[in-house]
């Protein structure tokens, strides 16, 4: 399921009209999904505000404010750009239905008002273009100070009002949002990187007589998206066949790394997990472990090869190698049997040495942007969509390109953007955790386009999960509450519900 443009859209809204399905069908359905999408996301109930233009976009926000405020205790406000009587003939019958709602005529008492407060751009539609015009632009400004300045999130209908879905260019005055509920498909601009200030994570909302079925080269990470991992477990389901992951990472000063890739492997599904630590730092790091995690030890990383296993996790924290250790790396990694992950110092040695022409097609490199730009210096300028294309075209390897939109690609496949992520995953270890979730993914048999798109979008998840923790914030969030709300993670991508 592949992303598309809003003249693609159009055309697919205009196929279901064909087959039989009304406009007011589709309308309630898009609307009644939304409303639940927005409820999972914010789990809590609130004070909603519907910030309304006059067309079908504001339509589907009247719906859904009915849902949240009907089946989940929301309360509902709205804010009108217009005049009720100017709406379009079916928004119109959309907000009789809402009923009992007077406008507010002026910018809410925000700290009267019941938390959380969530703001709902359903301003501009697919029927706009370019910048914003008054009324929107004051109200636009008004939702950008409510959510600077009241701590209150921002949910977009489709796509944030202000921005061009098509190319993700982002006009001025356009609505930053915290999360975008895209109705029916991805929107293809939405899933570059340089629109991600304005659109936040990115969830889909699917409406069946709506999704496009059409491949594209550029695809959403979505449980909606992809089937992979969807399966419960047999009931005769043992530790064997739940995979056996080893990790070659840690050093004197990055124990910590070790020990979160270990968990991440732990709490991604693994079986069994052995970390091979150098001999030095044995004892430090079997103490901080959990007793799930086997400890071994190595003089030499090639030595891991004399293992069982069916993943390979390498580089988190290794620090600076001599050259003893940076040839046993390399005949590691040259030599393994099974699917590996390379990370952080790894991809540094392979920065240095220029050796990329051992990578091959059980490889996933887990490069963030400074490595990436160490990798592959004559593409670090170009933009991540396009820097990405033309490094998969050298390698057979998987790419994980980690970044507020994360994206996982490989030679001749979709470009795919994942959906999940918060600003508070901008601290230490996150990286490494989502290392051992990729491991554990391979030895369960993913491949690893898939088991890495399934890794990002479980850690994405989980941090948006961390934080309708009251004792959680953007500020205080560390790896370890990701690893803790991973279980929580994989409930929602087996059942959709993100």
């Amino acid at each position: 399921m592949g992303a598309v443009t809003i003249a693609e859209a159009l055309a697919i809204e205009v196929s279901a009209l064909a087959n039989g399905w009304t406009e007011e069908q589709l309308l309630n359905a898009a609307g009644e999904k939304l409303g639940h999408a927005v409820a999972r996301f914010f789990p809590t109930p609130g004070t909603i505000i519907g910030y309304l233009g006059k067309g079908h976009n504001a339509g589907d926000a009247l719906v859904a404010l009915r849902i949240l405020r009907d089946q989940y205790g929301w309360e509902v406000a709205t804010r009108n750009a217009y005049p009720i009587g100017s709406y379009a003939p079916l928004t119109l019958l959309k907000w009789d239905e809402l009923g009992l709602v007077v406008p507010l005529d002026r910018r809410p008492a925000w700290r009267d008002i019941k938390r959380p407060l969530v703001l709902l751009d359903g301003l501009l539609g697919s029927g706009s273009s370019g910048s914003l015009r008054e009324p929107l632009v004051s109200l636009a400004s008004e939702i950008e100070n409510l959510r600077q300045q009241s701590g209150a999130r921002v949910a977009a209908v489709d796509f944030p009002s202000g921005i061009d879905p098509d190319c993700g260019q982002v006009f001025p005055d356009t609505v930053s949002a915290d999360v975008t509920f895209m109705i029916g498909n991805a929107k293809s601009g939405l899933l570059n990187g340089h629109a991600a200030h304005a659109t936040g994570a990115l969830a889909l909302v699917a409406v069946e007589p709506l999704t496009a079925r059409n491949p594209s080269d550029l695809d959403l990470i979505s449980p909606q998206t992809l089937d992979v991992g969807k399966s419960p477990r047999p009931f005769d389901f043992h530790k064997g066949m739940a995979g056996r992951v080893a990790i070659v990472a840690g050093s004197e000063n990055y124990t910590g790394a070790a020990v979160l890739a270990a968990c991440g492997a732990l709490r991604g599904g693994a079986g069994l997990v052995t970390l091979f630590v150098p001999e030095a730092i044995h004892h430090l790091v079997s103490g901080k472990c959990p007793p799930e995690v086997i400890v071994r030890s190595y003089e030499n990383p090639s030595q891991v090869l004399d293992s069982r296993f069916d993943s390979l996790v390498v580089g988190c924290g290794l620090g600076e190698m001599d050259s003893d250790l940076s040839h046993g790396l390399l005949v590691l990694l040259s030599n393994s049997p099974a699917p590996v992950v390379i990370d952080a110092d790894a991809l540094n040695f392979f920065a240095r040495s220029g050796h990329l022409n051992v990578l091959t097609s059980q490889h996933v490199i887990t490069p963030h942007p400074g490595e990436f730009a160490r990798l592959a210096p004559d593409l670090a300028d170009l933009p991540r969509e396009d820097a990405a294309r033309q490094f998969a075209d050298r390698t057979p390897a998987t790419l994980l390109l980690k970044g507020c939109r994360t994206i996982v690609t490989r030679q001749g496949q979709p470009l795919r953007c994942n959906a999940t992520g918060t600003p508070g995953m901008a601290s230490g270890g996150q990286g490494d955790v989502l290392a051992g979730v990729i491991g554990a993914r391979l030895a369960i048999g993913d491949s690893p386009m898939d088991a890495a798109s399934m890794a990002a979008w479980l850690c994405g998840r989980s941090a948006e999960i961390a934080l309708t923790e009251r004792h959680l914030s953007e500020e205080s969030l560390l790896a370890t509450d990701v690893l803790h709300f991973l279980g929580a993670a994989f409930r929602d991508w087996k059942t959709s519900s993100r």
